[in-house]
């Protein structure tokens, strides 16, 4: 199947550079293999792959493809209309041109933004514009050789399953090479077909992440010492935008990560969960003596944090900046007595439970979705349709998403970096620092360390195994590390009225739990590994122990 399909796209492709890449194949099956062996997977999260030709790799013609199909479905809904937007990736912009002339074609008016802007803001411009769909070009912190293809619907989330479902049945009767027009995206842009975003837009998101600030009539030391990199991503003008406008003037930027660069060139992995990604932050924040860093991913959705603390800097979980802004949004709401009726809080099921804690000691109901950020927006449009939208106070994940209004319906980097540093200006203004309240955090509620451990299973062979190593964990294991599973929760048999996925979650005998997942979007086995000890010395000991335990099983 692989060699015939290798065969067909041969005879097909006119792209100079596919076709080479192409030909360089033809002597080793396993590339072959590899690029043809199943075409990328569409699902909730659109399309992620590595850049290139072939079936199993984003290319012009799997956009094209994955496009037609959309298309088709959102006319046959009697839409008209869609939005797209593009980070700075490699092909990115060559991606969404693609899309939009592909749209143009079936008959769809496409707006898209001129330059690359963050995630969110194509979440926001689908629901300001009334597009009936959005598409974002990106890979999100995927290393460089990396692009995606993701799908807003009409209310500016992520599609979940049965949309996605119904999309991929639309795909499936295109072909690759079904569209042919890729250059004419200046024609249907002078005709009208495509027509760029207008700058408004941008200044209303902006002004809506400026209504989320919670200072009120309270103080803030907005001459704090903010570290910014956008990680060569879509970050720098937004984020510089909104600190700017409220008053930040000490924000020194990276200035070798903050040109658009799709290869990332001091950053081999762009994901601001890793050490590796915020080192030439935190140089820059040591040498400028700085109060905080803020370091946003490529598509400026997620945002992570490094804080002065009592001996150098110490690099924030996402889980910890979760607990962080819940605190304060809901300290400075009692205070101010704006706490809505009924006020919730959403956060993934593999998130920490401390958050709950935290959230019933203000009144605060806390609702667990799967992980995946869609399932956030899906709350939050449950909620507008019962009319109780404002009982939303704030989503987040542990993979550093946070998301504190209803204006977008994704987690908002944007957002995250301004609401970190009203934080920080509030605590210093008050004899204080993020470092010191989450202390004090610690020692009212317990100290909690939450662990991701991700796996590379690249290929055919590859997805096989992780098939393997789940089944394996269904067939029933009695203990992890010594430790008794006193319950397990298989989400793919439906758990709590979620919708099934692929998660299994094990609570231990020592109140330590451990969730297993394949990633939706990369070929890798994901591992949360949560536990409760006296310190973060013990936390880790009895991390590293589990952890090397599940090691085994993946052998």
């Amino acid at each position: 199947m692989s060699i015939t399909e290798y065969k067909r796209w041969l005879g097909n492709v006119t792209d100079a550079e596919l076709a080479a890449e192409l030909n360089s194949m033809a002597d080793s099956e396993e590339a072959i293999e590899d690029a043809f062996f199943k075409g990328l997977e569409f699902g909730t999260g659109g399309l992620r792959g590595i850049i290139g030709a072939g079936t199993n790799r984003m290319n012009i013609h799997t956009v094209a493809k994955a496009s037609l199909g959309l298309a088709k479905y959102i006319c046959e809904k009697g839409g008209s209309s869609i939005a797209i937007g593009y980070d700075t990736r490699i092909n990115s912009l060559l991606f969404a041109k693609t899309a939009a002339c592909v749209f143009a074609a079936s008959g769809l008016k496409a707006y898209m933004y001129e330059s690359p802007l963050p995630t969110p803001m194509l979440s926001f411009a689908v629901r300001e514009l009334g597009c009936d769909a959005g598409v974002m070009i990106t890979a999100s912190h995927n290393p460089s050789e990396y692009n995606g293809y993701k799908v807003y619907g009409s209310d500016g989330c992520q599609i979940t399953d049965s949309a996605a479902s119904e999309i991929l049945a639309s795909i499936n009767t295109f072909d690759y090479f079904d569209f042919s027009d890729y250059e004419l995206f200046d024609e249907n842009l002078k005709a009208s077909h495509i027509e760029y975003i207008s700058d408004e837009i941008f200044s209303a998101y902006i002004d809506s992440v400026e209504e989320t600030s919670m200072i009120f009539s309270s103080s803030a030391d907005k001459s704090i010492k903010i570290v910014y990199t956008p990680l060569n991503g879509t970050g720098y003008v937004p984020v510089s935008k909104i600190l700017e406008k409220n008053g930040y003037r000490s924000v020194i930027t990276v200035k070798e990560q903050a040109k658009p660069d799709g290869n990332f060139p001091t950053c081999r992995y762009p994901n601001p969960e890793i050490k590796e990604a915020l080192a030439l932050g935190l140089q820059y924040a040591e040498r400028n003596d700085a109060d905080i860093l803020l370091a946003t991913d490529p598509d400026c959705d997620r945002v992570g944090v490094a804080v002065k603390a009592d001996e150098g800097y110490k690099i924030l979980t996402g889980n910890e900046v979760g607990l962080l802004i819940l605190d304060y949004v809901s300290s400075q709401m009692k205070k101010a007595g704006t706490m809505p009726v009924l006020p919730i809080c959403v956060k993934t099921i593999v998130t920490t439970e401390l958050a709950a804690q935290v959230a019933e000691k203000y009144g605060i109901e806390t609702i667990n979705v799967l992980t995946g950020f869609k399932y956030i927006g899906e709350k939050i449009g449950e909620l507008k349709a019962k009319g109780e939208e404002r009982r939303f106070l704030l989503g987040f994940e542990e993979s550093c998403g946070y998301l504190g209004g209803s204006y977008v319906r994704d987690k908002d980097g944007v957002y995250a970096s301004f609401i970190i540093a009203e934080m920080a200006a509030y605590y210093k203004a008050h004899g204080g620092s993020l470092f010191a309240r989450l202390c004090e955090i610690y020692k009212e509620f317990g100290y909690e360390k939450n662990s991701l451990f991700s796996y590379g299973f690249p290929g055919a062979s590859g997805f096989d195994k992780m098939k393997t190593i789940m089944d394996g964990f269904r067939s029933g294991i009695g203990s992890i590390a010594e430790l008794q599973i006193s319950k397990s929760e298989d989400y793919l048999l439906g758990i709590s009225n979620l919708p099934k996925s692929n998660v299994i979650k094990f609570y231990l005998e020592d109140s330590s739990t451990v969730v297993i997942r394949p990633s939706g979007t990369e070929p890798k086995l994901k591992i949360y590994i949560s536990v409760m000890a006296d310190n973060e010395t013990d936390a880790s000991l009895k991390t590293e122990k589990i952890k090397l335990a599940l090691e085994e099983k993946l052998k």
